[in-house]
């Protein structure tokens, strides 16, 4: 019993992005985690299945059962091993196990499918031999890279320097591991290496934190000493993050609106160190841009809630209609959360991530927000990255299990532009013309001192008479010398 409950619990929590599963699980303390992993994961990927069934066989009405607890009920009895437990739950699921296979068998005959898992997602399906590195950034308000790696070379680690190519992490195993090829503070192990129970982790030394999820903070890299705005911060990861890059100075605020995620998130900022933060319970788009107390914002980093449908444990499909809706529901939000970002008086630039695959939350969000927001435009990110937004908005950033060895991300930078920009508003990359930039240059340009030295000269009062007098001498005093 106490089985499905933990895990309906964590796939509560997961939906509401207040942890990443593998996270979620290991701190749950729970007596036996790989039982208790395997089930969530599983129960996750059969999740919309799992939703068809209890839908058509009205489970939920008829034994007041909440939503995560019947798919994990349902996917034990008709995928998984049996119902395990005994008592009311075990009575309950037997009493309907007949409708809920006969549901199963229809869906079958309906796909043309006789296996379970030819139900799959296509995206789970094309992703299940693929597995992702175990990612690991050094936490370096704690410590640095070269003493992590020389503590995990003492403990038999075998480190292999940096990769030349993407497919080298494809060959890591045992105790091997690399530095990653774009972010130096990350570490990149074989997927099964575990590091939960490791001191350095305990420690808050290293972060478990996918290299995805690493790249908003290390784009935006704001200065040691700037104000920052973590806008949906828990579960934390990405905070600890920039005050890593910020080097605890400065001042980072960081917005949650569940309570509980933040309590959490606070204890895992407490364990890496950080002090620079002002943690609040409080709706993002509820924070009014003109108090005094953000007046020196200039950085913000932004990632709202989301579909979640880039990562590979969790990538589920909905009804066409369903997911439609969803992903307008979710975009429009998305959306708004931005906007409001923009409204911050002194904003230089502000990261925009999710980790969605669909263009309704990622690149059509851009595109939106800089139509209504001509002041800011597209920061080019990482030339070299493998992955890029949808065309036109190659400028951003995407990542998949095939291209970059993470879970799927979008990531888009918004600069302000210029105060020039605003009068002309010239597009993207395009130069000037000599006249106008003759005229916009000449205001702004630093005159030499030579050049300063004339001005004053010419904006001087006409010369006394002992001044004109005095030259004459002189010119005087020339003519004899050349005669």
């Amino acid at each position: 019993m106490a089985l499905y409950l933990k895990a309906a619990e964590i796939l509560e929590k997961v939906e509401q992005k207040r942890g990443a599963v593998k996270t979620l699980v290991y701190d749950s303390k729970f007596p036996n985690i790989k039982q208790l992993f395997a089930l969530v994961c599983e129960t996750q990927k059969y999740s919309s299945v799992l939703q068809e069934i209890i839908n058509s066989t009205k489970l939920l009405k008829e034994t007041k059962l909440r939503i995560h607890l019947a798919k994990v009920l349902v996917y034990d009895l008709l995928i998984g091993h049996g119902v395990k437990c005994g008592g009311a739950w075990k009575t309950t699921m037997l009493k309907h196990r007949a409708r809920l296979q006969a549901a199963l068998a229809r869906i079958k005959i309906k796909r043309k499918v006789s296996r379970n898992q030819d139900l799959l997602p296509s995206s789970i399906q094309q992703t299940q031999n693929d597995v992702i590195p175990r990612y690991v950034r050094v936490n370096t308000l704690k410590t640095s890279l070269e003493d992590v790696i020389d503590y995990l070379k003492r403990e038999g680690f075998s480190y292999q320097g940096t990769p030349g190519r993407l497919e080298d992490l494809d060959r890591l195993s045992g105790k091997m591991f690399l530095c990653d090829l774009h972010l130096k503070d990350l570490l990149v192990f074989s997927g099964k290496t575990d590091f939960h129970d490791h001191f350095l982790y305990k420690a808050g030394h290293i972060i478990l934190q996918g290299k995805a999820s690493c790249l908003p903070a290390f784009l935006l890299n704001p200065p040691v000493g700037s104000h920052v705005i973590d806008a949906c911060a828990a579960p934390g990861n990405k905070t600890s993050h920039l005050a890593a890059i910020m080097k605890n100075k400065g001042k980072l605020f960081a917005f949650d609106l569940d309570a509980k995620r933040l309590s959490t998130m606070s204890t895992l900022l407490l364990r890496a160190g950080v002090t620079c933060h002002k943690l609040a319970n409080q709706d993002f788009l509820k924070v009014d841009p003109q108090n005094s107390e953000y007046k020196e914002v200039k950085y913000i980093l932004l990632d709202p809630s989301c579909s979640g449908s880039g990562m590979v444990c969790l990538r589920d499909e909905l009804p066409e209609t369903q997911e439609d809706g969803r992903l307008q529901a979710l975009a429009a939000f998305q959306l708004h959360c931005l906007n409001h970002a923009l409204q911050f008086p002194q904003l230089e630039r502000i990261v925009y991530s999710t980790c969605s695959i669909h263009s309704q939350e990622n690149e059509e969000v851009v595109t939106a927000c800089l139509q209504r927001n001509p002041g800011f435009r597209l920061v080019h990110l990482l030339p070299d990255w493998p992955e890029r937004g949808h065309e036109p908005l190659t400028q951003c950033l995407r990542a998949s299990t095939a291209k970059t060895r993470t879970h799927g991300f979008f990531v888009a930078m918004l600069e302000r532009r210029p105060a020039q920009s605003d009068k002309e508003t010239p597009p993207l990359n395009t130069p000037l013309s000599s006249a106008s930039q003759e005229k916009q240059d000449k205001p702004q340009s630093n005159p030499s001192d030579e050049e300063q030295e004339n001005m004053e000269t010419s904006n001087e009062q006409p010369a006394n008479p002992s001044s004109k007098k005095k030259r004459k001498r002189n010119r005087k005093k020339h003519k004899k010398q050349e005669s």
